[in-house]
């Protein structure tokens, strides 16, 4: 079977990253990329412990559609496909998209930790008390009680929340994390470190829906990497 391009260049990058191991996110993705068998690919493609769809004990091929709430347990984790969008649940996260055929276009995060690709598509993100609008970008959230971590890890999004002016947001690789912090009055943005995301995910999340990262179009990647 002969890859192209970009198919060889992402088995070259998952390959080398270190941090994952041959057992683990990048090695899983280089095989199946290898082997071709990524095409197509909806719901839950990859879990670690445990998760649920709607309440429902999941496994790798349980759909995920718009209108579904999806949840992982403690020390697990999960990788899922939703139309042009592609998700890594860290342990204990809770979302739910919502949309129409077979395409989301809004998004809450209830709880946790997620790494998120999206199409190019409008997109609404509800996490906490902060509300983000983005298109075709990637983006990190870690959601607590009063305040949101949010890397805009490339792309376009406009910030909102309660007595905040939008704040515009334009990113190529990471570049403006910040805290989204709610003291009860308003929503304020503070600049942040770089937490807890890398882009290895981020080249296998948009491996899943058959395009890359614009850090690796670019080269940035992986002369510079996170």
């Amino acid at each position: 079977m002969s890859l192209d391009p970009s198919r060889r260049r992402l088995i070259r990058y998952l390959a080398v990253a270190g941090a994952a191991g041959p057992a683990g996110l990048s090695g899983w993705m280089s095989r199946a990329l290898a082997a071709g068998s990524l095409g197509g690919v909806e719901g839950v493609a990859r879990l670690e412990g445990t998760a649920t769809v709607n309440g429902q004990p999941a496994k790798v091929g349980t759909p995920v559609k718009p209108g579904d709430r999806v949840a992982t347990g403690k020390a697990s984790q999960a990788v899922i496909v939703v139309g042009s969008d592609a998700f890594l649940l860290r342990a204990e996260t809770t979302v739910e998209t919502k949309g129409s055929g077979g395409i989301a276009t809004a998004l809450t995060v209830l709880n946790g930790k997620l790494l998120s690709v999206f199409g190019k598509k409008p997109m609404s993100i509800q996490a906490g008390p902060a509300a983000i609008g983005i298109r075709g970008t990637g983006a990190y959230l870690e959601v607590e009680a009063k305040r949101v971590y949010f890397c805009l890890c490339y792309g376009e999004a406009v910030i909102d929340g309660k007595n905040m002016p939008s704040k515009i947001v334009k990113t190529e690789h990471h570049e403006s994390p910040l805290w989204l912090m709610d003291d009860g009055s308003a929503l304020t943005a503070e600049p942040g470190p770089f937490l807890n995301h890398t882009d290895d995910e981020l080249i296998l999340l948009e491996g899943l829906v058959g395009r890359e990262p614009p850090f690796v179009k670019s080269g940035v990647y992986p002369t510079k990497r996170y």
